[in-house]
């Protein structure tokens, strides 16, 4: 088995540079309509194909419709970014825009614009992973997931996905800690019985699916969330030295080195003179190697 891990590689093609490709067209600042952009050339709809590795496989019909009777009035106002087909002399391969070009049969029309980019195959899936993070509709849990395979696949880090992606970094690390919840409740949260905000008070919780279900049950605000998340449990004696709850600092020091670190910390006092330990939760041995590299090349400053 081979142990070569993802090349760290500065923001490349496959971020900062195709954001402005990926990203929706900007407004006119007269008319509020988005500019069109200036393709490269039109190309045939029968001579572009899909990316057969395109992470979206599911494509609601109803709003495609809806997408297809914006393009019979203004046609296709951001071009489909597309490739060479390696398989195919003078054919195209769909980098981004699948929806579009779909919506655009759908509506009758012949040709599409392109812009033509010359891409690998691990820059192609790269950018679609791209290309759906910037989807309006996307779930916290899918909008983790994708941050954790650019990082997982393509070796960047929190601080690269925030500066590529214009996102600030704590949104990416309080995504991405979303991950630490079991499968039951990123399930409650993909269906939106939960909201991000009620899933990370259940982050630090030692039964996190029960907590959830009473949260369901009783249409809980995120405050009372996290007020029966500190609870204790009912009839659970207290640790011999521990506080009934703890202090403010000591939560926000938790949160701010979760946040920082992209895993679960947990900050536990045994008494009164000050000690105590601190537990760090990592997911995979890639977290953990992550973690060994930070602590061995400065002190972890959290402070950021």
């Amino acid at each position: 088995m081979s142990d070569k891990k993802p090349e760290r590689r500065g923001l490349g093609r496959g971020l900062s540079a195709l954001m402005a490709d990926v990203a929706p067209a900007a407004a006119d600042s007269a008319t509020g309509e988005p500019r069109p952009r200036r393709p490269d050339l039109t190309v045939p709809v029968e001579r572009i194909r899909p990316n057969p590795d395109q992470p979206r496989r599911d494509f609601d019909r109803d709003a495609l419709e809806e997408l297809a009777e914006s393009i019979r009035a203004k046609g296709v106002i951001q071009p489909l970014i597309v490739r060479p087909d390696p398989g195919s002399a003078g054919n195209y391969e769909i980098v981004a825009g699948e929806r579009r070009w779909r919506a655009a049969q759908i509506a009758q029309l012949h040709e599409v614009p392109v812009l033509v980019r010359d891409f690998s195959d691990t820059e192609v899936l790269e950018v679609a992973i791209i290309e759906n993070i910037q989807r309006a509709d996307l779930n916290p849990v899918e909008e983790a997931m994708a941050y954790r395979q650019l990082m997982d696949r393509f070796g960047h880090t929190q601080e690269k996905l925030a500066e590529g992606l214009s996102k600030s970094r704590s949104h990416i690390a309080n995504i991405m800690r979303l991950l630490q919840l079991p499968d039951g409740v990123l399930t409650y949260l993909r269906e939106g019985k939960l909201t991000a905000g009620h899933a990370r008070a259940l982050i630090t919780t030692g039964n996190p699916e029960e907590l959830a279900r009473k949260i369901i049950a009783k249409g809980l605000s995120v405050r009372e969330a996290e007020r029966l998340a500190k609870a204790p449990p009912k009839g659970s004696p207290r640790p011999r030295g521990a506080t009934a709850e703890k202090d403010a600092d000591t939560r926000a020091l938790e949160q701010d080195l979760s946040a920082n670190l992209g895993m679960k910390v947990q900050i536990d006092h045994r008494s009164v003179d000050g000690d105590g330990t601190l537990t760090l939760h990592y997911r995979s041995l890639e977290q953990l190697d992550e973690l060994c590299r930070i602590l061995s090349v400065s002190p972890l400053d959290v402070s950021r």
